[in-house]
């Protein structure tokens, strides 16, 4: 089990915050396979609170998500505050403060992974917020700014300190903000603080793409659980076979092309609810890159995907394609 403040989950695994990606849809595909917790993107905090946004589909959880997270990004605790307020009140069980975005637009704002560089503007917004809602609060962060020591000193600090406050759960990607996603996940690093500080949730992420990857990664460092972001992009099957290797040991065979068809086309048909036709078109053409990683024909397979310029176009494809 993984406990996240008062919620808990009956496996230690759940889908992290993917901006842009993790949608409604996506979500919904990932509880079918599984994923006990979900979390939306990321959404800016100076930006939900507005009226027009809050009534939006795209940020309202639906009835049947519970439970489920969203992930907040700003640089001011008042901002923070209110959108953590505003966002427990609409529903969402938990709160995630992104203290690790990599992004340069996110970088030249001087949030996420940015304010790694200031420890003490960082608890400052973790305090803020934890005092204003009764929901978890967690934390995301990355292992630096840079790879110089003093960044790697901040984040030391930030995890002291949050440790220190009992923070609900820390969700660390150990790569530092300037490697973006390249380079290796330094695990070991995640290995070194659940050893230096026991009591205090540690949840892993990076470069989680199998069950077995996942399960190494958890046996040698000893975190209390992970979050799959990239790894469960066009692969929901990763939460179904996580459970498996929990439950019973077993490691499921990969999806036949009959069974990723019908994922595809019941993703797609989710999309289309949420999306104008055109809209829908464009927004599901990063998962069918995803989803074709699976074809034994990749290319072609993803090819024909992408030419589809309709919705009845990607159903023939994905009918064709995969055999149903």
């Amino acid at each position: 089990m993984l406990k996240l403040g008062h919620i808990t989950l009956d496996v230690p695994f759940f889908q992290a915050s993917i901006s842009g990606y993790s949608d409604y849809a996506m979500r919904q595909i990932a509880r079918d396979f599984g994923a006990p917790l979900t979390f939306t993107g990321v959404m800016l905090a100076k930006t939900v609170v507005h009226p027009k946004m809050l009534n939006s589909p795209a940020v309202r959880p639906g009835e049947d998500e519970h439970p489920i997270g969203a992930q907040i990004l700003g640089d001011e605790p008042v901002a923070m505050v209110k959108a953590a307020k505003t966002l427990e009140s609409i529903g969402y069980d938990l709160i995630d403060l992104n203290f690790a975005c990599p992004a340069p637009k996110v970088l030249r704002r001087q949030r996420g992974g940015f304010l790694l560089k200031n420890p003490a503007r960082v608890m400052e917004i973790y305090k803020a917020v934890k005092e204003s809602v009764g929901c978890p609060v967690t934390m995301k962060l990355r292992t630096g700014f840079d790879e110089s020591d003093c960044c790697l000193e901040d984040f030391r600090d930030i995890v002291c300190r949050a440790a220190d406050a009992k923070v609900d759960a820390l969700i660390v990607h150990p790569r530092n903000v300037c490697q973006r996603f390249t380079g290796t996940a330094d695990w070991q690093l995640l290995a070194e603080l659940k050893k230096r500080f026991p009591q205090t949730t540690i949840i892993g992420s990076g470069d989680l793409f199998s069950v077995e990857a996942i399960r190494q990664n958890m046996q040698k460092t000893g975190v209390d659980g992970v979050a799959i972001a990239r790894g469960a992009v066009g692969n929901p099957w990763i939460f179904s076979q996580l459970r498996a290797s929990f439950d019973s040991g077993t490691i499921f065979a990969p999806p036949t092309l009959e069974q990723q068809g019908e994922v595809i086309l019941k993703h797609f048909n989710l999309v289309c609810g949420l999306y104008e036709p055109k809209k829908a078109i464009m927004h599901f053409r990063k998962f069918i890159v995803a989803y074709c990683r699976l074809h034994p024909l990749r290319k072609k397979a993803q090819k024909a995907l992408f030419s589809a310029n309709n919705a009845e176009q990607i159903l023939d494809a994905v009918s064709r394609w995969y055999s149903l």
